[in-house]
C-alpha cells in the first residue's frame, strides 16, 4: 500500500471533526497576531506536563513512611495519576469541541495547580484525590497541545512541537533534580516540596489568560464537518478504528512503552536508594535521565519520517530500553549514570516514536486524532498498570530483581507488537 502525503498531519487535532466560520477563524487571527504571548504559553504550559509526575518519584519513601504506605498502596501514588491520563483523554477532545482549546487548556492548568495542593493535604484519602486531579489535568494539556500546535502552527508544526516536547522535558528534569533539595531547604518537608509546584501551573494559567480572552468570541461559531461524527471512531471512509487490526497495534506499542517508562518515573530513585545510594544522588541521576530523553525524542520521529517501514528503529529503541533495564538488574549503582543515559535515549525514542507512528498508520486528519484518542486512552490505562505492579511485586518478593525481569518481558511484547504496527500500511 502506498504511503499517503502526511504534510497536513504532523499533530492529532482535538478539534478536527470543525471546521471555523468566519468569526472564528477571525478571532484566531488576532489571537496569532501576539505570538510571544502565545509562544510564552506554549512553554509554560508544556513544563507542567510531566512536572507533577515527575516530583513525587524522589520523594516516595517520604511520602511512604509519612502515612505508613506498603510498596503496593505507594506505587498507587503514581498510579493513579497515570490512570487518569488514559480516562481524561476520553473527554478532551468533547471539551475542546465544546468550549474551545484555549478555555479548557486554561481550565485543565488550574486543575493541576488545585491538584497538586490537595495531594499535599495531611490525608492518604487527599494524596490519591490529588492524583486524580492531577492525571486529569495532565491528560487533557496532552491531548489539547499537539491539536493547538498544529491548527495555529500549521507551517511550523515540526519544530514547534520540538518547542513543547523539549520543554515538556526540561521540566520534568527540573522537578527531578529539585525535589530533594527543596525538601531540605523548607526543613525536611515533603510536603513543600512539592506544592512549590503549584506555582508553576499558577503562572502558566496566568498567561493563557489574556488567550482565552482574545478567542472568547471563538466558541460557538464552529461548524461541524460532516465527514465524521463526533465519538464516532471513524475516518473518512467509515472504518472504526476501534475494529482495526493496525489501530491496535499502534495503540499497544504506545501503552508498553509508557508502561516501561512510568515504571521508571515511580521506581528509578527508589531501586537506587535501595541498593545504599544517597537520595540526593538518585534524584540527580534521575533528572538526567528526564534530560537526556531529549536526544532519542528528537532524533527518532526525524528517521521515522524518511522510512517507509519503522521496523529498524521498532528494534533500536527497544533494545536500548531492555539493555538499560538489565543494567538495573545487574550493576544498579556502579553503573547508574550508564543504564540511566542508554534508558533515557530509548525512552525518548521510544514516544517519539509511538506518536510519529499514529500520524504515519493514520490515512486523513480525522482517523489521526481518533487514532491518537484511542492510543492515549488505552495506552494509559495499561500504562497504569506498570507501577501498581512493580510495586507490588517488589513488596512480595523484597527485591527488584523479578520487578525488573517482568520488565524486561513488556520489551520482548512491546518489540512483537511494534513490528507489525511499523508496517508501511495505513488504517
Amino acid at each position: 500500500m502506498s504511503r499517503p502525503d502526511t504534510d497536513h498531519l504532523l499533530l492529532p487535532d482535538a478539534e478536527a471533526d470543525v471546521r471555523p466560520s468566519p468569526a472564528a477563524r477571525a478571532a484566531r487571527r488576532a489571537l496569532l497576531a501576539h505570538p510571544v504571548v502565545l509562544l510564552v504559553g506554549i512553554v509554560l504550559a508544556s513544563l507542567n506536563m510531566r512536572a507533577a509526575l515527575a516530583s513525587v518519584s524522589p520523594l516516595v519513601s517520604d511520602i511512604s513512611q509519612s502515612f505508613g504506605l506498603s510498596s503496593t498502596a505507594s506505587s498507587l501514588v503514581t498510579s493513579v495519576p497515570v490512570l487518569f491520563l488514559g480516562l481524561g483523554a476520553l473527554v478532551a477532545p468533547w471539551l475542546a469541541r465544546r468550549f474551545g482549546s484555549e478555555p479548557v487548556l486554561l481550565f485543565a492548568l488550574l486543575l493541576l495547580a488545585v491538584g497538586i495542593l490537595v495531594r499535599v493535604a495531611p490525608s492518604p484519602v487527599a494524596l490519591y484525590g490529588g492524583g486524580v486531579l492531577v492525571g486529569t489535568a495532565i491528560a487533557l494539556l496532552n491531548v489539547l497541545m499537539p491539536g493547538l500546535i498544529k491548527r495555529d502552527f500549521p507551517d511550523r508544526a515540526a519544530s514547534m512541537t520540538s518547542v513543547y516536547t523539549g520543554a515538556m522535558i526540561a521540566g520534568a528534569t527540573l522537578v527531578a533534580a529539585s525535589s530533594v533539595p527543596l525538601e531540605k531547604a523548607f526543613g525536611g518537608s515533603w510536603e513543600a516540596s512539592l506544592a512549590v509546584w503549584s506555582l508553576l501551573a499558577v503562572l502558566a494559567a496566568v498567561t493563557w489568560l489574556p488567550q482565552v480572552l482574545i478567542a472568547r468570541g471563538r466558541t460557538g461559531h464552529e461548524v461541524r464537518m460532516a465527514s465524521a461524527r463526533p465519538g464516532s471512531g471513524t475516518g473518512t471512509a467509515g472504518k472504526s478504528v476501534w475494529r482495526s487490526a493496525l489501530a491496535w497495534q499502534v495503540t499497544l506499542f504506545m501503552g508498553l512503552q509508557s508502561l516501561w517508562s512510568y515504571v521508571l518515573i515511580a521506581w528509578m530513585p527508589t531501586i537506587f536508594t535501595d541498593h545504599g545510594m544517597s537520595r540526593s544522588t538518585a534524584g540527580v541521576i534521575f533528572a538526567f535521565n528526564n534530560l537526556i530523553q531529549v536526544a532519542g525524542a528528537f532524533a527518532v520521529p526525524l528517521l521515522a519520517g524518511r522510512m517507509r517501514s519503522q521496523r529498524p528503529l521498532i528494534v533500536l529503541v527497544t533494545s536500548l530500553v531492555a539493555a538499560g533495564y538489565a543494567g538495573l538488574m545487574i550493576a544498579p549503582v556502579s553503573g547508574a549514570w550508564l543504564w540511566a543515559g542508554i534508558l533515557g535515549i530509548g525512552q525518548g525514542g521510544a514516544v517519539g516514536l509511538a506518536l510519529t507512528m499514529i500520524v504515519l498508520r493514520s490515512g486523513d486528519a480525522q482517523t489521526a486524532a481518533r487514532l491518537s484518542g484511542m492510543a492515549q486512552t488505552v495506552g494509559y490505562l495499561l500504562a497504569a498498570v506498570g507501577p501498581l505492579a512493580a510495586g507490588a511485586v517488589h513488596q512480595a518478593t523484597g527485591g527488584w530483581t523479578i520487578p525488573i525481569a517482568l520488565v524486561l518481558g513488556v520489551c520482548a511484547a512491546a518489540l512483537a507488537v511494534g513490528l507489525f504496527a511499523a508496517r508501511d500500511r495505513t488504517v
